[in-house]
């Protein structure tokens, strides 16, 4: 007989049954499900045998047979729509050893910088890409799309500015996409929008020279589209004087490729500019997931919202580099925090900052003039024929008038094979990008009713601008670092990227056992669609018959998600968890207005909650009031009835995290939930520790309104050094028409049938759609039975590692039964107070035994929280529980003086290879101590690139831009 061949979830799913049995006999249970059973609340349990429409699982081969077919259901036109979204080519030297790469798509978050050399490296590339061509001091480490951008650039102004006004301007021509999202989140801030053609505003030639220019409103700041979305190139050199006269701050959206001609943001003034660095490389992928940007101006670098890269120096000066300022903010300030964001599109920064280092300064120029004498050659065309631009200045846009034909324009296209942006029935409107072909500029005059005569249009003698007046043209230089000119071959480049790569920790090394962030195998199949053209070369606005592939994969995936969570339908727009949190909440504000409640504005929120909830309610226009937890970390009920009686007339919401965010089942969440209903509240159940409870219970039967769900932990879409994610949000029907809509959106319905009606959330419909392929092969594979198995096998694992660490480090929170959920918090606050020993010299010197760290000092200080996941083998988790161990005698041995306090192997860890081969080995412990703990490592070792980094030195002196070369040698 041929031999069997093992299934998706065995695969998946890292320990088999033998292994499994010799960890239910260190936990005490006889199997997988009376050791689940035990831990999860009989009150909350689902029936695993109820009709699902989840179908049985598929094979590997099955699952992307049934993504082709759903993939050549959607038409490969040419995208010539823009709108803010272009077609581009990947280098392939970028396709395959990044977006390709398990190097780089399965690290975390740099939180642990010593191991993160590379990837940060990659981030300070990209934060010099972006100050440089904007002209601005500062860039963060990306935003999530360029329309989430401008918001927080909103909110930068509105802190920043002197002004006492609620008004923020916004130019009439500014991407409409943005115009939306603008007018959803500001609604909820009290914020008034005032639209301003600033065409007619200081500075800019009337349209009538008898016409005397307007005088703008008093605002806290305005925002400028730089070029429009006509694509209109203009000064508003003039408007941002204005604007800063009476106190205000001006954000300006500008793309990235034009700015290698035209002249930058921070020339004219502006204080914030924004956008999206997608055409860099980065696929359409119908609308994402793409890295957008954020730059400031000098003295607004502490008002960053996001993530921001800077150099300190480790131990022995060498220069390193580190998260900056606000990192983890949220944590920190909580419901004072300036944003909810916490993360960034780290992949997809990456991907667009090695196209500037690939291209260079030169190339970038010549890939920009290309496009621009491209638009010359078709406007040219368009005129001669006798047709009207909107424009006369533009880069890359042409607005075409066609008196009430633009319909019939639109269709000629289509049948050619290109999609057009229809403005009007009198407008249309083309965009010219690199992929962009004499062939195809032939054929869209064809479409505009130009006379097909075969011959393609020669751009030959056009010139790039020549409608741009001179003293808009760029004179200054950009990407001058070395960086940016020292890999043009293709061999340099792999180079460049495999060395950045082994300077990084990811899951292809081995274990990252990082609490709350759910570190699994992100399978090879699951991401074999995402490059497919079908699915990656898909403009986020196309016509609706041109994406019905797309379009099925998501109602499919967004059925399957509402049946697993118990919600009645799903929206797949949030690109980030933080996203997704801030949609549910807007969803709960709109449906107390809808009532009538408009005093119902208090979020309830557990003293444990992650950061961003806190930070998402303000940002949903509500008032956090906190809720003490108990001793064993669950919800205090007497406190929670406290606020509830206190706040009864205007309570709006509670969120809470099931599991708990200290790692624990609550046995009390009905209790909890029914107690909010009964005041007129609803519940949001933060997803983050679903992959605890999938096929076990639901957030809906929990008495759950809303939740947001984490696809890139759950759902196997991978952390990519720290995006991208997608975070949709599931809810009852009586919170759907709430959800987020979309003025693009290619259909009105949703999984169940339900409409939704609230504001746009994100830059494009179905937010990060390019990867939503990954959750779908996931899902498809596992079935119904595999997702429970995984959950039971994620608890089994926590429960092993608490069970044999337990006589080692406290267990800090357990539930009725003794058993934690897919996490467990070691306690080493009495380490520290028996040795002198600290979290951080914990953490630092698992990396000399080759593991990341857990998640440290979350949710409780001094702690670690270890979630090893489903898919770790009982090799790698003993590993770990003996690294864990041998640490600990360790520190017992500095504790009782054997080493000095100020030098032992954990307060210098990490140590490099340098260390202990170049300095005079003068310390108390051997070299061999140093590097080999134990003795697997010495064939395996992964060796730090630097020691470790002084945080605070990073912090007082603010560098986050490429040091100069010989900062490194």
């Amino acid at each position: 007989m041929p031999p069997t061949v093992a299934g998706f979830t065995a695969r998946h799913i890292g320990t088999d049954a033998a292994a499994q049995a010799t960890m239910l006999a260190a936990v005490g249970y006889a199997s997988v499900d009376e050791l689940v059973k035990a831990a999860v609340p009989a009150s909350i349990h689902v029936d695993p045998r109820a009709t699902s429409d989840i179908p049985a699982a598929a094979t590997e081969a099955e699952a992307l047979a049934e993504l082709r077919e759903l993939a050549s259901q959607n038409r490969t036109a040419r995208p010539m729509i823009g709108l803010g979204y272009y077609d581009t080519f990947t280098p392939s030297v970028i396709a395959r050893n990044v977006l390709e790469n398990p190097s780089w798509y399965t690290a975390y978050t740099p939180y642990q910088p010593e191991i993160s050399q590379g990837r940060l490296e990659a981030l300070i590339n990209f934060q010099t890409m972006v100050t440089d061509l904007t002209g601005l001091a500062t860039a963060n480490a990306s935003m999530l799309d360029e329309s989430t951008a401008v918001v927080e650039g909103m909110l930068v102004a509105r802190r920043a500015s002197k002004s006492t006004s609620d008004v923020f301007l916004v130019d009439a021509d500014a991407l409409p996409q943005t115009r939306a999202l603008l007018e959803h989140r500001a609604a909820a801030l009290g914020i008034e929008l005032q639209v301003v053609d600033f065409a007619r505003q200081p500075g800019v030639e009337p349209a009538h020279r008898d016409e005397t220019p307007a005088t703008l409103p008093d605002a806290f700041g305005a925002f400028v589209q730089y070029p429009g979305a006509s694509g209109r190139v203009w000064d508003p050199s003039d408007v941002v004087a204005a604007v800063h006269s009476a106190g205000g701050l001006v954000v300006a959206a500008a793309d990235l490729l034009a700015l290698t001609l035209l002249r930058s943001p921070g020339s004219f003034g502006a204080d914030v500019a924004v956008g999206t660095t997608q055409r860099f490389g980065v696929p359409l992928g119908f609308g994402g997931p793409h890295a957008g940007y954020m730059a400031v101006r000098a003295g607004l670098e502490r008002q960053l919202p996001g993530r921001l890269v800077g150099v300190s120096q480790d131990a022995v000066g060498h220069s390193a580099y580190r998260l900056s300022l606000q990192t983890r903010e949220q944590h920190i300030r909580r419901e004072k925090a300036t944003s909810n964001i916490c993360t960034a599109q780290v992949l997809l920064a990456v991907m667009a900052a090695m196209y500037a280092v690939y291209h260079g300064p030169d190339g970038l120029r010549a890939i920009a003039e290309d496009v621009a004498t491209k638009t010359e050659t078709l406007a040219a065309q368009l005129r001669g024929y006798g047709l009207t631009l909107v424009s006369d200045a533009f880069f890359d846009t042409l607005r075409v008038v066609v008196p009430g034909t633009a319909d019939r324009v639109i269709e000629r296209a289509r049948a050619l094979g290109y999609q057009l942006l229809r403005v009007d029935d009198a407008t249309v409107g083309v965009s010219v990008d690199e992929t962009t072909t004499a062939a195809d500029l032939a054929a869209v005059a064809t479409a505009f009713g130009l006379p097909d005569d075969g011959a393609p249009v020669d751009p030959e003698g056009a010139v790039p601008l020549a409608s741009v007046p001179a003293d808009l043209h760029r004179q200054d230089e950009y990407l001058q670092h070395p960086v940016f000119r020292m890999h043009r071959s293709e061999t340099a480049m792999m180079r460049y990227l495999k060395a950045l790569a082994d300077r990084d920790y990811a899951l292809d090394r081995g274990m990252i056992p990082l609490g709350s962030c759910t570190m699994k195998l992100n399978a090879a199949t699951e991401m074999a669609a995402v490059s497919w053209p079908e699915f990656s070369r898909v403009h986020p606005f196309a016509p609706a018959d041109d994406v019905i592939g797309y379009l099925a994969m998501i109602e499919q995936l967004e059925t399957w998600l509402a049946e697993v969570t118990g919600y009645d339908t799903v929206s797949l727009q949030p690109n980030a968890g933080s996203q997704g949190e801030l949609a549910g909440l807007l969803a709960i504000r709109g449906y107390h207005r809808a009532n009538g409640d408009l005093e119902r504005t208090v979020c309830l929120i557990p003293s444990s909650a992650h950061g961003t909830n806190a930070a998402s309610a303000v940002l949903a226009g509500m008032k956090v009031v906190v809720v003490a937890c108990d001793e064993a970390g669950n919800v205090d009920l007497d406190d929670l009835r406290a606020k509830i009686a206190a706040h009864a007339d205007t309570l709006a919401a509670l969120m809470i995290t099931y599991p708990s965010t200290h790692g624990v089942y609550e046995h009390d969440v009905l209790e909890i939930t029914q107690a909010v209903h009964d005041a007129g509240g609803q519940v949001y159940v933060d997803g983050a520790n679903l992959n605890a409870l999938l096929g076990y219970a639901r957030f809906g039967d929990l008495g759950g309104d809303v939740s947001h769900l984490n696809l890139h932990k759950t759902f196997a879409i991978p952390h990519g050094g720290g995006g991208p994610g997608v975070g949709p949000v599931a809810a009852k029907a009586h919170l759907a028409p709430h959800l987020p809509s979309h003025p693009f959106a290619q259909r009105d319905d949703h999984a169940g049938g339900y409409t939704f009606e609230g504001g746009a959330i994100s830059a494009a419909p179905y937010g990060s759609a390019g990867i939503l392929p990954i959750s779908w092969a996931y899902v498809r594979m596992m079935g119904g039975d595999g997702l429970r198995d995984a959950t039971a096998a994620a608890v089994l694992s926590a429960n092993y590692v608490a069970a044999r660490l337990r006589r080692h480090f406290p267990v800090l929170y357990t539930g009725e039964s003794g058993l934690v959920a897919h996490e467990c918090i070691l306690d080493l606050r009495p380490l520290r107070e028996e040795t002198g020993v600290t979290v951080d010299d914990v953490a630092k010197r698992l990396i000399d035994y080759g593991f990341h760290a857990p998640t440290m000092s979350f949710p409780v200080a001094g702690t670690l929280m270890v979630e090893p996941t489903e898919s770790e083998d009982l090799a790698e988790l003993d590993r770990f529980v003996e690294a864990m161990i041998a640490i600990k005698a360790e520190a017992i041995a500095v504790g009782a003086g054997e080493w000095p306090a100020d030098d032992n192997p954990l307060v210098n860890a990490p140590h490099t290879a340098e260390a202990v081969v170049v300095e005079e080995w003068e310390h108390p412990y051997s070299r061999e101590t140093a590097v080999y703990p134990v003795r697997a490592l010495i064939r395996t070792k992964y060796w730090p690139p630097v020691r470790r980094i002084d945080q605070a030195y990073g912090d007082r002196n603010l560098v986050c831009a490429c040091p100069p070369i010989e900062a490194f040698a």
